[in-house]
């Protein structure tokens, strides 16, 4: 042996049998995997990307699809594959299958970092849409921020409109209560109004259940607080604070949706109803007679509007939720003309006040429509009046007003309020039509509308007769105010003040005088005077 080499010690008997049996066994995995691959159950190498087939063959982009989570791998059968039970290569499937499991629920349970689009990450359901994101309006408002207040007042260069705009910025809110204790009506106000007469302000509301409930603001809390009384019948140090005297009445079984002093007798109140009824509430006799209702009781057909002409003291015209508009002489039961005019609901219409054979319709269809009932086209269930022409908003159309000027005032679900000019309506003869250019509003104002299920839908309401001849109208904030604007679009007003703790959105001026009154979703009654 050379000086410096290392010693090689000799295998014992031992090791010798130890490296045979290595030998054996890997003789034996080289076997089954020969015996694997025969069967078609060995790996697969990938197949090399050729570039030039990528460039010949471009594949069109699939479709969108949701993505779903991953799922972890599916176990699978050693038998049916061919492997023999407790080999290495079951062993070290088992080996592979286990750690895929912990690498995806290691995967599921780490945090992911950076920006998520909700596009990326749907896993169930409808496809999301930016375009339709629903979710935007959940926020309705943010409440009591201003849009409009005294720096915009003082702001104005004409004086005519700064004279307004300072007036109706004046007006103050009803302090003989505070507005969350004037509970005019027990459930959620849909529709609201004064008492024509100008010397004593007299609101009246109608809510969710039927009631009509009446408030009177001539009242104040200079009425003696009343002391309550100890079990022991001796008066406490503390005294309660004397509440509103309110009225309220169950005149129908279902929403008060509209009502209406008739012009002829400011002692007649007309109020429809979704229990498909329009009742007279004679003020003078205490006594509510149902006027109108469909021939069986069976029928339902909810009421959405009711108007009397200034022209007609004996004829009622109403719309339902159907799409229907009807027109009742109530001297003859029999004489009711319906007519179908539109396939969705009809949230409001309104007669011309001195032009009444015309009148507007605004339907869930986003149509506002303007009909002429001295021309009656079709026969039979077809019939309805001639259609003078029509305007389509991108979303629906809550409601449509006429005033004395034959100005339509609208109020959509586009987020906007339009002011159509009919001004010369009065010239328009029986079978007018008017072009898409004669039907655009003159005027457009960005406003949020976007009540949602819990607050009344808004509308915008023309004070019938302004003392200035000054067209104007109202219509509730969702900031927790109401709006007052010209029919220029022109803003005067955001009426507000401490106590309102929800959205007046149920807003109307009296018909002369510079108050306005508005509703809650709780029943609540807020004035400015």
């Amino acid at each position: 042996m050379a000086r410096g080499a290392a010693a090689v010690p000799e295998l014992s008997e031992y090791e010798k049998e130890r490296a045979a049996n290595i030998a054996k066994n890997q003789a034996l995995l080289r076997e089954l995997q020969l015996n694997a691959a025969s069967a078609g159950i060995a790996p697969k190498k990938p197949a090399p990307k050729s570039s030039s087939t990528n460039k010949s063959h471009k594949r069109k982009a699939p479709a969108p699809k949701v993505k779903k989570e991953e799922f972890v791998p599916r176990r699978t059968s050693s038998r049916i594959a061919g492997l023999t039970a407790d080999s290495e290569v079951a062993k070290r499937k088992a080996e592979e299958e286990y750690v895929a499991v912990q690498e995806a629920a290691r995967v599921k349970r780490q945090r992911v970092s950076g920006d998520l689009d909700l596009s990326d990450i749907v896993v169930a359901g409808k496809q999301w849409d930016k375009s339709e994101n629903f979710l935007v309006d959940l926020v309705k408002g943010k409440p009591y921020e201003r849009t409009f207040g005294e720096t915009e007042v003082k702001e104005t260069g004409d004086k005519e409109l700064r004279a307004l705009r300072e007036r109706m910025s004046g007006l103050e809110l009803y302090d003989g209560f505070e507005p969350n204790r004037i509970k005019i009506t027990p459930e959620r106000i849909y529709s609201l109004g004064f008492h024509p007469i100008p010397n004593k302000p007299l609101i009246f509301a109608g809510d969710k259940l039927g009631n009509l409930g009446l408030f009177d603001a001539s009242q104040r809390t200079s009425t003696p607080p009343v002391k309550s009384e100890t079990n022991d019948g001796v008066d406490s140090e503390d005294e309660e604070e004397a509440s509103p005297t309110i009225t309220a009445f169950k005149l129908h079984s279902r929403t008060i949706s509209a009502f209406q002093f008739a012009p002829h007798d400011h002692n007649a109140l007309y109020s429809a109803s979704y229990d498909s009824s329009i009742r007279k509430l004679d003020l003078a006799k205490g006594v509510a007679t149902e006027v109108y209702a469909p021939a069986s009781k069976d029928d339902d057909e909810p009421l959405s509007g009711v108007e009397i002409a200034e022209t007609d003291a004996n004829t009622i015209y109403f719309s339902t939720l159907e799409g229907k508009f009807g027109r009742h002489d109530m001297r003859d039961p029999g004489s009711t003309d319906i007519f179908q005019l539109s396939e969705k609901k009809i949230g409001g219409f309104s007669l011309h006040p001195l032009q009444p054979h015309l009148f507007a319709t605004a339907s869930l269809d986003r149509m506002l429509k303007i009909w002429d009932l001295r021309k009656i086209n079709g026969k039979h269930e077809w019939r309805h009046p001639a259609l003078v022409g029509e305007h389509e908003s991108a979303l629906s159309v809550s409601h449509a007003a006429f005033n004395s000027a034959g100005q339509v005032a609208t109020a959509s679900y586009d987020n906007t309020i339009k002011i159509h000019d009919f001004s010369n309506s009065g010239d328009w003869k029986a079978g007018t039509s008017l072009t898409e250019d004669q039907m655009a509003p003159s005027t457009i104002v960005k406003h949020n509308n976007q009540t949602g299920r819990w607050v009344t839908i808004l509308r915008a309401q023309w004070q019938q007769r302004p003392q200035d001849s000054v067209q104007r109208f109202c219509i509730g904030n969702m900031n927790r105010f109401v709006d007052l604007y010209t029919a220029k679009g022109e803003q005067l007003a955001q009426l507000g003040g401490e106590g309102i703790t929800a959205v007046p959105a149920v807003a109307q001026f009296h018909p002369s005088c510079d108050w306005v009154a508005a509703g809650t979703a709780s029943g609540k009654l807020c004035l400015w005077m």
